[in-house]
C-alpha cells in the first residue's frame, strides 16, 4: 500500500481529538499502520501507574484517564528471520530500536477566531509554497505523518537495496500517543510500563521545532494562589480588607523574581530567549459583587523551570518570595494565603549534544539539505521528558513552528513536512550504523 502523507495528515486533522477524545483518532492511525504492514500495538493510560509519576497528582482519578488510547506501529528492517522478540539476531547482535513519537491530542479551538472550520483542513499557498491549515496541523499531526512517511520510505529503500543497514538491522516504532497537552498520559504510561516485547534505545519526538534539533526542554508547574480579605460595603470600603492590592503585591514580587532568574539561572541553549523561565498568571477570579470590597481571590500561575532544576526547588523559591510579601503585610501575617500546586507538572529534560540520537538527527538534517543543525533549547515542555526520565534519550525534531501551536488558523508549510520525512529517515539510518559501530 502506498502511503499518501498529504491525505493522511488532512484526514487525521479532521478528528476533534481534544483531551479525552483521542480514541477515534487512535483507531484511525492504527488502521492505517496495519494497512501499511506495521505490527500494531495499543495501550490505554493507566491511572495506577501515573499516580506514582511526579507529573501527575497522587490522587489521579481513574475516570480522568479512561479512554486515553495510544497506538504504535513497528517495522523490523534488515533483520533476518532468526531475530527473536528481544531484538537479537542469529549472530547475537542487538537490533537497535528507535521510537518516532507524536501526540494525537490537540487543544480546543474557538471557531469564531478561525477563518474556517478548525477541523476541516484547508490547503492553501503562500510565498514559500503549499500550506495546510487546521487544528493540529503544526502541533502535531503533520509530525506524526512525517514519522510514518519516514518509516515507510526507509523500508522501501532497504527492500530495493538503495539503503544498506548493518547486519543488526533497525527496529522503527512509530507512536501516536494521547494526552500530551495535559501532561503526557500516553507517553508516560509507555515510558513506565513498556507496551512492547523489546527495549527502546532512543526516541525522536516530532514536535514543531522548525526543523531544528532541540535537546533541552523547559519544565513548569502550575500553582494556585488563594487570598482571603474582609468584605464591606463599597460606600465604607475602609472597613474591609481588599484582596486586590495584596494580589498585585504578590504578582509584582513574582515578576521581580522572574527578572532575577533571567539573570541568575544561566543555560547556554537559552541565551536567545528574552525571558527564558517565564512566569504567567493566566487566571484570576476575585470578589462577588461590584459594590462589595472583594474578600476572596483565586489566581493560577504557570512557572517555568530550567533544565538542571527541579520543580520542587523552584516551587520553594517562589514560596520564599511569597513569604516576604506576607511578612510586610500585617493582615496577610494573620491570614496567610494558600499557594499549592495543582494539575500536572512538567519536569525539565535535557540530553547531551553528543548522544547518538542527537548526532543522528543532526546528520539527517544535513542529508536533507536543511541549513541549521545546531542543537537548541525550548521554553515549552514535551513528551520527550518521559522517555529521558526512563533512561531513553529523546530529542525533539519536527516540521512547523511553535508559534502556530494553539493559535487560530494553525498552519504548517507542507514543504517542511516533506523535509522532516527525509531527515528522519536519514537520521534512522545513521542511528542504526552508529549503534552497529559501537557494538
Amino acid at each position: 500500500m502506498v502511503f499518501d502523507m498529504r491525505a493522511f495528515a488532512a484526514d487525521l486533522c479532521r478528528y476533534r481529538s481534544t483531551a479525552g477524545e483521542e480514541a477515534a483518532a487512535a483507531a484511525f492511525v492504527a488502521d492505517r499502520l496495519d494497512d501499511l504492514g506495521f505490527e500494531t500495538y495499543a495501550w490505554d493510560a493507566d491511572a495506577s501507574v501515573l499516580a506514582d509519576h511526579p507529573s501527575f497528582p497522587d490522587d489521579l482519578d481513574a475516570a480522568a484517564v479512561e479512554g486515553r488510547r495510544s497506538v504504535a506501529g513497528v517495522l523490523e528492517l534488515g533483520v533476518g528471520d532468526a531475530a527473536d522478540s528481544r531484538g537479537v539476531d542469529g549472530d547475537g547482535d542487538p537490533t537497535p530500536t528507535l521510537v518516532l513519537n507524536g501526540h494525537l491530542d490537540v487543544v480546543p479551538a474557538e471557531p469564531t477566531e478561525w477563518s474556517s472550520d478548525p477541523f476541516e483542513p484547508v490547503w492553501g499557498a503562500d510565498a514559500a509554497g503549499e500550506t495546510l491549515t487546521a487544528r493540529g496541523a503544526a502541533d502535531m499531526k503533520s509530525g506524526i505523518a512525517a514519522c510514518i512517511g519516514a518509516a515507510v520510505d526507509l523500508r522501501a529503500r532497504v527492500v530495493d537495496g538503495s539503503v544498506a543497514l548493518p547486519a543488526s538491522g533497525l527496529r522503527l516504532v512509530v507512536e501516536a500517543v494521547a494526552g500530551e497537552e495535559d501532561g503526557g498520559y500516553g507517553a508516560a504510561t509507555a515510558a513506565l510500563a513498556n507496551p512492547y516485547p523489546f527495549e527502546r534505545d532512543a526516541a525522536i519526538v516530532a514536535e514543531p521545532t522548525e526543523l531544528r534539533p532541540v535537546v533541552a526542554s523547559e519544565g513548569s508547574f502550575m500553582a494556585r494562589l488563594e487570598i482571603e480579605g474582609r468584605s464591606a460595603h463599597a460606600a465604607t470600603r475602609w472597613r474591609g480588607e481588599d484582596v486586590l492590592p495584596r494580589f498585585e503585591a504578590v504578582r509584582e514580587a513574582f515578576a521581580d523574581l522572574e527578572r532575577e532568574r533571567t539573570e541568575s539561572v544561566a543555560h547556554p541553549l537559552y541565551d536567545e530567549f528574552p525571558v527564558p523561565w517565564p512566569v504567567v498568571c493566566g487566571r484570576v477570579e476575585a470578589g462577588s459583587w461590584a459594590s462589595t470590597v472583594p474578600a476572596t481571590l483565586t489566581a493560577e500561575f504557570r512557572i517555568g523551570v530550567a533544565p538542571g532544576e527541579t520543580v520542587a526547588e523552584v516551587e520553594s523559591t517562589f514560596r520564599e518570595r511569597l513569604g516576604s510579601v506576607v511578612a510586610d503585610d500585617p493582615w496577610l501575617c494573620d491570614h496567610p494565603p494558600r499557594f499549592e500546586r495543582f494539575s500536572v507538572q512538567f519536569e525539565p529534560a535535557e540530553i547531551a549534544v553528543d548522544e547518538p540520537v542527537v548526532e543522528a538527527v543532526r546528520a539527517g538534517i544535513v542529508k536533507a539539505g536543511i541549513p541549521d543543525a545546531e542543537p537548541r533549547g525550548a521554553t515549552y515542555g514535551a513528551d520527550s521528558r518521559h522517555y529521558v526520565g526512563a533512561g531513553i534519550p529523546a530529542v525533539l525534531f519536527g516540521p512547523g513552528t511553535i508559534d502556530e501551536a494553539h493559535y487560530p488558523d494553525e498552519t504548517i508549510a507542507w514543504e517542511e513536512v516533506e523535509r522532516a520525512r527525509e531527515a528522519i529517515a536519514a537520521a534512522a539510518v545513521r542511528f542504526a550504523s552508529d549503534r552497529a559501530d559501537d557494538s
